[in-house]
Parts: C-alpha cells; structure tokens; sequence
C-alpha cells in the first residue's frame, strides 16, 4: 500500500510540476505586460504537456569527451533524491510518522549538490564546470544557514518528527515569533534552489546554460523536474515549519501555494545579485544572526528546563 500510495503521489507531483511551469509562463507574462502561452488549448491549459513531447522527443547529445555514464546517470540521480524528499509528505501510508524527518530531509537535501557538482563534471565543458563551481559554493554556504535555523527549531520544538510542527503549532504560528528566522530561511531555499535572484548556476549572459550547457532531451527535462519539484517542496516545507503546519486544512495548500507563486514573483521583480554579494550576505549576515539566534534559543530552553 505504502508504494502504490508514493506511486500516485509522484504522478501528482509531476502533474503539479506541468501545471506550475505554466502558472510561472502565465505570471511572469503579465509582469512583462503581454499574455503568454495562450494557443494550445484553453488558456493555454495543454501547454506543458506539449513542451514535456517536444523535450523527451528531441535528439539526445552523446558527448566524445567526458565521462558517458555519470553524464546519463547524474541527472536522473537528482530526481530520484528529490522523489524520496516526498517520502515526508503527510499521507495515511506514509513517513510522516518517521521521527527523524527533518533530518532526512537535511541529508537529501546535502545529496542534492552531488548531482550538479559531477553532471557538469562528466560533461567536460568549461561553461558547465564555472556553472558547478558557482552552484556548489552557493549551495554549501546557504546549507549552513539552513541548517543553523532548522536547529533553532529542533531547540524549540524538542523533535525532529515533522508531526511536532503541527501540534506545537496549533496555537500561535512560529512566523510570528521567529519572523526574521523566517526571512533568512526563506532566503537559503531561494539560493538552495537556484531561483532569482540567485541563480548563478544558470548565468544565460556568462554562462551559456550554466551546469546543464550539454544536457538536451531528457537528461535536460530530469534537471528541469528536479528543479521544479524541489521548489515545490520547499513552499511544503516552509508551510509546515512556520505557517502552522496544519496539512489537514485548505489554508495549508493556499500558503504553499503562495509561497510557490512568491519564487515567480520574485524572478519577475528582482534582477540577478553579483556573485561576491551573494556570499558576502551568507557569512557576513545570515551566518551571524543565525548563530546569534541559535545561542538565544539555547539559553532559553536551558532557563525552561
């Protein structure tokens, strides 16, 4: 039961993907004051699956220098880790009951930096290589932080069992007392998933494409997914630790919703940061509140206790 239920969840999950790539088409042409996809089907309503034919049905590259099997293997290696980050997802036959969640999702989302780090390797192209560096330095630098204000919430809620945000939550929302945690950890999920205004990895202007320059056909549309359904994730994730938790409501899937819509908002208001500035504000800011929170909550809950 436990795998035909994560069967179905996935096929949703890819739908939803489908359907969030147009909602991002749709969004960012209104910002840009013109309509977007709007021919295939109503409203253009059949658009994603239409790209998804044209991108699994175009001719794959097979490149002579380089690594052949990481090169196939690394991008499908990224959306297998991405699949499992759903394992958490609060279904009756499911994980959620897996006391150490959060820290299941901290180690696949340390995977995560595997995939870009030895694609853009295999495929032997300098383009991809400074693409990969970019990624993995920003990527391992916000991770810190991540991880710093995840432990501010062990501290807090005594737990790594995802089911403890919920129930501690039913009373006050932890945004409203830990708002500027809130700000940082949102920020480390824009730079976690290579979204505007960070998202060096895939620099058009410098870098041609970024980590995935050689990739085409469904190696590419593997990176494309794993992408998407990360962000996804992390609106999930956000919801969940801050905006109540409560995953048996409608208001839970309109605040991932909206925090999913803020990704797209954001990459149609703010332009790209300089690379210096991206990790000057990791270790020279978010580093030291971060720390500074977590002294604070460690001696609150040694006075508690």
């Amino acid at each position: 039961m436990f795998f035909l239920n994560f069967l179905i969840l996935i096929l949703f999950i890819l739908i939803s993907v489908a359907f969030f790539v147009l909602l991002e088409r749709k969004v960012l042409g209104f910002l840009q004051v013109r309509k977007g996809p709007s021919k295939v089907g109503v409203l253009g309503i059949i658009q994603p699956f239409s790209d998804a034919i044209k991108l699994f049905s175009k001719e794959s590259y097979f490149i002579y220098f380089g690594n052949l099997m990481i090169y196939f293997f690394m991008p499908f290696f990224g959306l297998l880790v991405s699949m499992n980050l759903w394992c958490l997802y609060p279904t009756i036959f499911n994980f959620i009951n897996f006391p150490f969640g959060l820290l299941f999702f901290i180690i696949c989302s340390g995977f995560m930096v595997f995939s870009i780090l030895l694609s853009s390797w295999a495929s032997n192209s300098s383009y991809a290589l400074v693409g990969c560096l970019r990624s993995v330095a920003q990527s391992i630098s916000y991770e810190v932080c991540m991880f710093l204000v995840l432990f501010n919430l062990v501290f807090f809620f005594e737990s790594f069992d995802l089911n403890n945000f919920f129930w501690m939550q039913s009373n006050n929302w932890f945004v409203i007392l830990g708002y500027p945690i809130f700000l940082i950890f949102y920020s480390c999920i824009l730079a976690e998933t290579n979204r505007s205004p960070f998202d060096f990895s895939e620099g058009e202007s410098e870098l041609v494409s970024g980590f995935n320059t050689e990739y085409s056909s469904f190696n590419f549309s593997f990176i494309f997914l794993t992408e998407y359904m990360n962000m996804i994730f992390m609106s999930f994730i956000v919801s969940l630790m801050f905006l109540g938790g409560n995953f048996y409501s409608l208001l839970f899937f309109l605040s991932v919703m909206t925090i999913n819509f803020s990704f797209i908002w954001i990459r149609g208001t703010f332009p790209r940061l300089r690379y210096d500035k991206l990790m000057m504000i990791c270790w020279k800011i978010y580093l030291p509140v971060s720390l500074n929170f977590f002294f604070i909550f460690l001696i609150l809950m040694i006075l508690i206790h």
